[in-house]
Order: C-alpha cells, then structure tokens, then sequence
C-alpha cells in the first residue's frame, strides 16, 4: 500500500480559511463532510502518512478518490452548510443517528383556525407546536386528559370539527364535555384561541403562574361565595397539580434546558436527551450513533447538538452537555439565530445539574449495552455473524465454539487470565475457566502459557472430565499455573476443540497464541487478536489488522467475547485480593470475620489499611488499641 494518497492536494494549495471539506468516491458519492476553522490545517491531518492514521480513518482516505472545498466567511456559515451537506448526502463515513424507537409527541395545532391538542408521531405537521417526546402513548393521553380539565381546547377531529360548525350542533366530544373548542359551541373563536395559548405558554414551562393566577381565582370567588366558580378553579388547580405530580422538580422552577447524556466506545454511542422545561423533564429522547472513523467527544457532542436542533422549532435558553464542543461560540450564534434569543451551552459540573447529568450518563450506558447486545439474542443475527468471521478470517469452516482468554493484573502482581466459551454465538457459561499465573511474566508469556495449558488437554482425552474438587486440589498444591475450579459437581473440561482462539490484544498477544499452537501442534485452530483502542482484528503474521464493518454481527460478537473475558478475570482478580487479605488478618490474634469485613469496608483497600497509623485502625468500631497495633504490626511484616 503506498503511503501517499494519490489525489492529495499540491503544497499550499489548500486555502487557510473556514470552510466545509468532502470526500467522494470514485463514482462521486460524498463519503465524509466535515468542517474546519482552517481548511488546510484540518485537511493535513488526513493526509499525513497512511500508518499514523486511525484505522477507521485510513479506511476513509483509502475508500475515497478526491477531496474538494468549499471557503466561507464566518465559523457560523461553516458550521450551516456542513449540517445542510450532511442532511442532503447522507455520507456513509459521518455519524449515523438512530432512534430507539418513533416516539409519541403531544402537538397542537396552531396553524388550524381552532387549534387542537392531538398525539402524533408526525414531526412535519404545518404550524404545530410540540411538546415531549413521550416514553409512552399512554402517558400522553393521560396527560392531555388531565389537562383539558384546566385548559378545555379542542380536541376533536377535523371533519368533526367541520361538520359542527356548518350544522351549528355541537361535535359529538362536545356533547360528552370532551371537547371545548368552539364546535362545542361554548366558546368563540376567539376565546378559544386565547385558552389555546395558555396551554402552550404551561406545557412550556409557565405553571408556577397559572398555579398562583387560579389559586388567587378561587379565593376570590369562595370570599364573593361564588361558591360554583370556586369549585371549578379548584377542579382546574387540581388537574394541573396533577400534570405537575408526573414529573419530579429537578431544576430551578424557571430554568429551560436541555440536557444531553452520552455514552460512547470506539464504535458507538447512546444519547439520552432531556427536556427541560420550568424545572421539570417534559420529554425524554433516546438514539444511538454509529460511528465510522476516529472522533473525539467534543465533535460527537458537535454532530449530536446539529442533528437535534438542525429543524428544529423549540430551543430552550440553555443547553447542558458533556463537554464543551470546540466550536462551542459558533454553535451558540447557530442557535441564537433558530431561537431569537440568546443560547448557553454549558457543561453540568456541580449541584442538581451535575446530578441530573449523571442520570442522564448512566442512562446513555445502559443503552449503549442494549445496543451492543440486542442482535446477539436473535438467531439469524448469530448464524450472520459466525458466517461473517469465517469469511473475514479465512476459515474454511463456521467458528461454531470460539474460546477467548484475557490476562489481568495490578501492575504486574495478581496476574489472572479468563477463559470464556461461546458456542453458536452464546456464551457457555459453565465452561469458563479462570486461571492463577507466575507474577514475574509479562502478558505474552502469560497467554502462552494459558494457551499451553488448556491446549495439553486436546491431546489427553482421557483428562477432558475430572471431578471438579479434584481439579480444584490438583490447582491447590501444583507449582506455577494453576487452574482454578469451585464448583463441586462432575462436568466436563475442555470439552471440545474450538474452532477459533481469541485473545484480548493486538500483535504481540496474537504472536504469542500462534506460537503457543505450533508447540502444541495444533495449528489447524485458527487464532485473532481483538485491539480495544482501535476493535481492529489482528491475526499472525500479517502487518495490517482486519476491519471489520463498524455494524456487522461478527464485530459485535467479538466485542461481546471480549468484553466477557475481562469482566469474568476482573472477577476472579478481586475474589483473590480478598481472599488474599482475609487469609493474612485471619492470621492476627482476635480478628475474626466480621471484623475483617468492617476493616475492608472502612478503609476501602488494603493498600490504605497497610498504610494506616494505628491510631487511625482503633478508629474502626469494634477495633482497641492493642488489636490494632497487632494488625499495623502484622501488616508491616508480611
């Protein structure tokens, strides 16, 4: 491959000014918009020499055949036409935005002679003003139900609406006190409209004044005994009391906000957008975000702020992300010019907003898991992925049982290593093994020797099943690698060959699971190195990794092999630790159990307990100042 991209512009021929860059293909399709302060300073970054690239972002170069440019003259414009360039070519190679799910909107249709409040998915009505997302239709529904109460506004549909107004008879959801427009012939046109208004200016954050404007009401009708008009501000009150007990207050009554929540790993991301609106969430939105070459979280937040205000109608006067974008200053001109008004963009850092974003954050990971591990409960997803990994691979037949082993340690001491094991795409989790290492190898010669031990095993059948407390005592009193089993019931060992061998790493850890199969002499199982920073797929010998497409079952499936060979070594790690330190304070006189625990638990690591005075350990309940001298002193010894 060389090392210079043909179509790279001559030396100053890149203008330094603002601008919009593309890449297109060889047939013309736009593969990637991007904008840039500087055009020549931003496109120098992807021309440099192809092996100090991204991998994603050679890929990118590699796939295109010209780049061209577009100068203007401000950051802002720059900012506009990448969103209108990206919205108009869908480049392949720019973030992909994916809604979880169509979600039910409550709309009212001012654009209409007599507005009417309806639940819709249809974000392109004429005129309409929108309030939500909503997580459900229900919960719609019940909100407009509760709040025609207080704000009775039509609710009917349009031909009723007709019909009753060239009749002159009321609408039939008039008839049944279900509508209020002025078909129910209640209300003018004009009083109508004005009970329109109202209901937007609460549903957009105005309750604290219609609550004080129908409280004030109701007292002055109950002190002119107009005890009938009192009694229905009160049934209004209650009903937006009720609007308002749906949601919790999580900021100042008079703040509107958005709050962006994102989680990310190198291939996706998950977004978790709350609106904001007089202190209360009024609408919750989730998608996912596909990601094709290197990004930073700066420009996802970027590309994130774009794809929700590009169109849109309602934005709120602070913005709360976070990071802060690069081009933070411009994208607050962008949407000073969408809303009329002043925009902040800000980063939640401390009191009710920093603990809203941490909701917000740990929603986005839960949603980026269910994301990542949706496809792999479906049938066909699995047969696609496993039939993907034999072509990419170049295997002649499907991986049907993959192992994937993972060495962990805490720099250099506790060194670990898991064995996870998944057959037809599924994990099986009663054929995990985890296993004990020397502390004096590093993690190539600690996954050879894994990889050694567990290979032994295909060549002495007759060792395949052994009584698990047996293994367990044999691991116990054996010298270096040791295999650790804990349960206590008869199952088999290392029972079948894989078919592939994946291991936690890049080139050197693929070497190393090569070598150890020629010594084993078993080379006719195939072995891949998965690289976290990068999810390039390694194999032996060969200068380049394999990349697979950011979507593709097979990558998901590696993902999720890998991401269950650490947690499964990261467990058995901190299981060790414990009973590491739990056999060493056992060992002091007068420290049983639950004292240990308490000690663990008030100090937080052994590190801070070897390092504590014995003043600070009398300070533990239950611990006197001759029991801890005694533990200081036994600590210090060991």
């Amino acid at each position: 491959m060389a090392d210079v991209l043909p179509y790279k512009p001559r030396a100053g021929e890149i203008p330094t000014n603002p601008g919009v860059y593309r890449f297109r293909d060889a047939d013309g399709r736009v593969l990637y918009v991007g904008k840039a302060k500087n055009l020549r300073q931003r496109l120098s970054n992807y021309f440099a020499p192809l092996r100090t690239l991204h991998e994603r972002t050679r890929r990118m170069v590699t796939t295109a055949s010209s780049v061209e440019w577009t100068v203007v003259s401000t950051d802002v414009d720059s900012l506009q036409l990448e969103y209108m360039w990206i919205k108009e070519f869908d480049p392949p190679f720019n973030v992909r935005y994916k809604d979880d799910k169509s979600y039910p909107f409550m709309a009212v249709t001012l654009g209409d002679e007599a507005p009417r409040v309806i639940v819709t998915r249809n974000r392109k009505i004429p005129g309409a003003r929108y309030f939500g997302p909503y997580p459900k239709v229900w919960a719609v529904h019940e909100t407009i139900d509760l709040m025609v109460k207080a704000f009775p506004i039509r609710t009917c549909s349009d031909s009723s609406y007709k019909r009753a107004m060239q009749t002159g008879r009321p609408c039939f959801p008039g008839q049944i006190g279900k509508c209020g427009g002025p078909c129910s012939m209640t209300v003018t046109i004009e009083e109508h409209r004005a009970m329109v208004d109202d209901f937007v200016a609460f549903m957009a954050g105005g309750d604290e004044r219609f609550t004080r404007e129908l409280t004030t009401r109701m007292l002055a009708a109950s002190a002119a005994m107009d005890y009938e008009a009192a009694a229905k501000y009160r049934d209004k009150l209650s009903a937006i009391e009720a609007v308002l007990g749906k949601s919790a207050l999580v900021l100042a009554t008079d703040e509107d906000a958005d709050l962006f929540g994102i989680a990310e790993d190198e291939l996706a991301a998950a977004v978790q957008h709350f609106v904001i609106r007089g202190g209360r969430v009024r609408g919750v939105r989730a998608m996912t975000i596909e990601k094709e070459i290197d990004i930073s979280s700066a420009d996802l937040v970027d590309q994130v702020l774009q794809r929700a205000y590009g169109d849109a109608q309602d934005v709120p006067r602070r913005i709360l992300v976070p990071s802060l974008p690069d081009d933070a200053a411009e994208l607050e001109v962008w949407l000073r010019e969408r809303r009329g008004k002043k925009v902040e963009i800000a980063v939640a850092q401390r009191g009710q907003r920093a603990d809203l974003m941490r909701t917000a954050t740990l929603n986005a990971q839960q949603a980026l898991i269910r994301y990542k591990t949706r496809r792999t409960s479906d049938y066909v997803a699995r047969t696609q992925a496993l039939t993907d990994l034999q072509d990419a691979l170049g295997m002649t037949e499907a991986p049907l049982r993959i192992e994937c082993f993972d060495i962990s340690h805490l720099g250099g001491t506790n060194v670990v290593a898991s064995m996870v094991v998944f057959e037809d795409g599924l994990p099986r989790k009663d054929q995990y093994r985890s296993f004990n290492i020397p502390e004096t190898t590093d993690d190539t010669d600690s996954m050879y020797q894994v990889l050694r031990r567990r290979l032994a095993y295909l060549d002495r059948p007759e060792e395949a099943e052994e009584p698990a407390a047996e293994a367990a005592l044999a691991g116990e009193t054996g010298a270096g690698l040791e295999d650790v089993v804990v349960e206590v019931k008869r199952k088999p060992r290392f029972a079948y060959p894989p078919q592939l061998l994946l291991v936690d790493g890049g080139q050197p850890q693929v070497e190393a699971a090569a070598r150890a199969l020629r010594d084993a002499g078993h080379t006719e199982i195939a072995v891949c190195g998965i690289a976290k920073r990068l999810e390039e797929i390694w194999l032996p010998g060969e200068d380049f990794p394999v990349i697979l497409p950011r979507t593709s079952e097979s990558l998901y499936l590696l993902q999720r092999l890998r991401d269950e060979a650490h947690r499964f070594a990261i467990t058995h790690q901190r299981k060790r630790r414990r009973n590491d330190i739990s056999s060493v304070l056992s060992e002091v006189p007068g420290l049983g159990a639950s004292r240990i625990k308490v000690l663990l638990k008030h100090f937080g690591s052994v590190t801070a307990l070897r390092a504590a005075a014995p003043g600070e350990i009398e300070e533990v309940q239950g611990i006197g100042p001759v029991l801890a001298q005694n533990i200081h002193t036994h600590l210090s010894t060991r």
